[in-house]
Parts: C-alpha cells; sequence; structure tokens
C-alpha cells in the first residue's frame, strides 16, 4: 500500500540532499502538452547525480512513496505526470543534463539523462557525426523520457529507433540499486540485457540516469524533394525504388495527405504549400549520400521515371538548404495545424507496410459508417510503418460537438489496427492513457511476462503507478 508524500516525508528527504535537490511544485511538473490531464505532486525533486537518484529511490522504496519521473515533459500519453492515487514524489532530470564524453571514433556518445535531444545532436555534429533521433519536439525533450518511451521520429527508416541507437545504460532500480551497464560495446552476450528492459519501460522499472548512444557518419550530401503521389500504394513503390537507386540512403520518407495541408490553411499558418493546388497525397523524400552521389541528380531521375510510370504527378526538388528546410516546414507543421483545428481523436499506430493502403481505405468507411462525416488527417513515417491517424468534425463545427464520439472513434480504428496485426502504439509508448487498449489488445502471456518482471522489480510499487500496467 503506498502513501502520501507529505511535508514531513518531504523534509526529511531533503534533509539527505543538497538545497539544489529541491524544486517548487510549478505547474510545468503537472501539465502535459495537450491539456488532457493535471497532474500532482507533494513534492518536486531534480537529484544532480546518480548517487543522489539512488537516494531519492531508496527513500521512496522504503516509505512506500510513488515516484513519478519527468524528462521533458513532451508526452502525448499521460506517462510523465499522475491524477489518481496517492500523491506522489515527481522526479526530474533537469540537471542531469551533462555530455559525459564523445568517442568520434568508435562513433559513441555517453550523455546524462536530463540531456535535452537537440544539445545532443550538437554535441555529436561539433564532433563531425550524426545522432540521428529527431522528433519535432527535440528542443525541449530529454533523453530519459527518449529512452523511457523508445522514440522514434522521421529517421527510424535508416537508423532505427531509440533502442537501436542505445549501446548501454546506467540506471537505478525501485530500491536505490545502481546498475551500471554503460558500456560502448557492440557486442558483449553477458546475460540478460538490462539496456533492452528498461528502454521502452516508461519509467516503471527504474530510472534510467546516463546512456551510451550510437552515432554515424553524417552524410556528405543531402536532396529533400516532395512529390504528389497518386496514392499510398504507389508511395510504397515510390520508397522501394528511391531505396534501390541510393543504396539505402533514405534518411526519411514522409507520407503526407491533403488533408492536413488543407488544415494549415485553415488555421492560418505561416507555411508556404508547396503546391498550387493542394494534392490529396504527397511525399517527402530526404536522402543522405556519399560525396559520389548527387542528390538532386537521383530525385530528377526517380521522379522522370515515376512520371512516366504515373506513380507521381508533380513535384518540388529542393536546391538550396533554405529550401529543404521550407520543405520540412510543411511536414513539422502538421501537428500545429491539427492542434488548432481541433482533432475528436488522435491515434499513433503502426502496421505491417503492406497493409497501409488497405487500413487506410477500410478505416475511412468504418468511420464514415459509424460516426458519419467526419475529416481524417493521416500522416506519418511510412517507410517503418507508422502512421498519425486523426479524426477531426466537418468544416463549421468543432470538437466539442463531437467528443462524445471519441471512444468509439478509437475503438474503430484500434479494432482495425489489431485485425492488421498492428500496435496502437507506434512511438508515443503506453503510459496512462492507453492502459485500456493495452488489456484489450495484448498478448495475455506477454501481460503476464511483464507484471512478472514489474513486482520482481519494484515489489511495492512505487515506480510510476498506473504507466503501462495498472496500479494495485
Amino acid at each position: 500500500m503506498l502513501t502520501d508524500l507529505t511535508d514531513d516525508l518531504a523534509a526529511r528527504l531533503a534533509a539527505d540532499l543538497p538545497d539544489a535537490a529541491r524544486r517548487e511544485v510549478a505547474e510545468r511538473y503537472l501539465d502535459e502538452p495537450r491539456g488532457n490531464r493535471h497532474g500532482r505532486a507533494g513534492a518536486v525533486f531534480a537529484p544532480g547525480t546518480t548517487e543522489e537518484v539512488a537516494t531519492i529511490l531508496r527513500f521512496a522504496h522504503e516509505n512506500r512513496i510513488a515516484v513519478v519521473p519527468y524528462g521533458g515533459g513532451t508526452g502525448l500519453v499521460g506517462g510523465q505526470l499522475t491524477d489518481e492515487g496517492t500523491v506522489p514524489l515527481v522526479l526530474s532530470l533537469e540537471r542531469m543534463s551533462k555530455i559525459r564524453a564523445v568517442h568520434p571514433g568508435e562513433n559513441v556518445l555517453v550523455a546524462e539523462a536530463g540531456a535535452i535531444l537537440a544539445d545532443v545532436q550538437e554535441a555529436a555534429a561539433e564532433a563531425d557525426r550524426l545522432f540521428p533521433l529527431s522528433l519535432a519536439s527535440e528542443g525541449s525533450a530529454r533523453l530519459g523520457g527518449l529512452m523511457a518511451t523508445n522514440a522514434g521520429g522521421v529517421n527510424v527508416l535508416r537508423y532505427g529507433n531509440a533502442r537501436d541507437l542505445t549501446l548501454g545504460i546506467e540506471a537505478v532500480l525501485p530500491d536505490g540499486t545502481i546498475v551500471n551497464a554503460l558500456r560502448r560495446l557492440r557486442k558483449d552476450n553477458t546475460g540478460y540485457d538490462l539496456r533492452h528492459l528498461m528502454v521502452g519501460a516508461e519509467g516503471t522499472l527504474g530510472i534510467i540516469t546516463a546512456v551510451s548512444l550510437r552515432l554515424f557518419q553524417r552524410p556528405a550530401k543531402q536532396g529533400v524533394a516532395m512529390l504528389v503521389v497518386d496514392s499510398p500504394t504507389a508511395a510504397q513503390e515510390l520508397l522501394q525504388r528511391a531505396q534501390h537507386a541510393t543504396g539505402g540512403g533514405v534518411s526519411a520518407f514522409e507520407l503526407i495527405s491533403g488533408q492536413g495541408l488543407r488544415f494549415q490553411v485553415e488555421a492560418g499558418l505561416d507555411v508556404r504549400q508547396p503546391f498550387a493546388d493542394i494534392p490529396e497525397w504527397c511525399v517527402l523524400v530526404d536522402l543522405g549520400l556519399p560525396e559520389a552521389m548527387d542528390p538532386e541528380t537521383v530525385l530528377e531521375d526517380l521522379f522522370a521515371a515515376a512520371l512516366e510510370d504515373e506513380l507521381v504527378s508533380d513535384g518540388v526538388i529542393a536546391q538550396s538548404a533554405a529550401q529543404a528546410d521550407a520543405l520540412w516546414q510543411v511536414r513539422e507543421s502538421i501537428p500545429e495545424g491539427n492542434k488548432r483545428v481541433g482533432a475528436i481523436a488522435s491515434h499513433d499506430i503502426s502496421l505491417p507496410l503492406g497493409a497501409i493502403p488497405d487500413f487506410l481505405e477500410t478505416a475511412a468507411t468504418r468511420l464514415q459508417e459509424a460516426q458519419g462525416p467526419i475529416r481524417i488527417n493521416a500522416f506519418g513515417h511510412l517507410g517503418d510503418g507508422n502512421l498519425h491517424f486523426n479524426q477531426f468534425p466537418p468544416e463549421g463545427e468543432t470538437k466539442a460537438d463531437h467528443a462524445h464520439k471519441r471512444d468509439a472513434i478509437s475503438h474503430i480504428v484500434h479494432d482495425l489496427v489489431h485485425e492488421m496485426e498492428g500496435s496502437f502504439s507506434a512511438e508515443h509508448g503506453v503510459g496512462r492513457l492507453k492502459v485500456d487498449e493495452l488489456e484489450r489488445y495484448g498478448d495475455p502471456g506477454k501481460l503476464i511476462a511483464m507484471r512478472t518482471l514489474k513486482d520482481a522489480l519494484d515489489p511495492h510499487g512505487i515506480m510510476n503507478p498506473g504507466a503501462v500496467l495498472r496500479a494495485r
């Protein structure tokens, strides 16, 4: 049985820590980006070292106090705050933000879990290397949260997600035990790999305090284009051709629906649309190529051949870095357009690549038949099967007019995803928002194994209770 973090308990813990570790319970620790939840905290502690993290968890373990880990606060599934159960301790990693080491010859960077992703990218760039994890919130998202949720982003197609980019971890278990597995090795077959256990656990098995990350050689040349395609099926064929033409040099391949571009116009965003007439489907292609290949030529040849075969009908190939950034701005502005229009329901799903065209057609039909005239904006990382599939009210109406449909819409979408052997959570995690879905769609054997691991490592259930697995 957990207990509230009272002022007296918080004072006792504070006495064992430096003054800098205590933080005011500010609103930023209690809010989340979409404003759907508001958390609470008996106190906020921001340790400056791994040993201080261990002190905090040891105290929480001994006194049965819930601990909610807090990174950059950018999570979209409620994993970084709680509004149920006992009053928790919020543990922020903001003071543990050091880049501990960069080893260019090994293509390795070691950083603390509070490091902001953009700072990690910059540190890699200063060493003439690339850390490829990239997403819209990289200016505020912190490594610990990104590792805990196994974050994806736009470059998963080429480089993998957070788990694939992690070589080693340093972590603190719920009882305060420090796990020092911060290795820089590609091969280490010495028993259970705790790295893969902690990455993606969303802070329910302990706190990741530092990580060893894989770096890559920076591509010598970059090419970016936005091409109008006839359909998602045509987009998939175009991806295969691009991969073949570049020997796997496609860094990102983003599917964009016309609805997303129309929302940008409707919302009044300052985004220059690349086409005079907004197409129903287009793709953003980003190439990273060696010195011997000219990206503009590759893209021009790809477009010409695809045009002849009626896979594409129009396109824009960036002639400069500024033009490339402008095309990426179109893609990165889709979430803001969605936010301003107001979604009834949002879904972060993944599907087998071959199932995506059928899913898009079938889902639209089922939703229209069951819920009437709603607008659908489907976009995302086509190369790795991750779609953001969101539903909006008809033009002139608001999401409040249709809020009662949200759960029914999500069931339709997730039931179809399950039928097609996909996942209801591609890159945002489960958090507290999707616990019901995990119980509804999760494999029973996997759920038993997860609960067994949770009970073994966290017998008092102090770590992020209610996230991923239902608190009990």
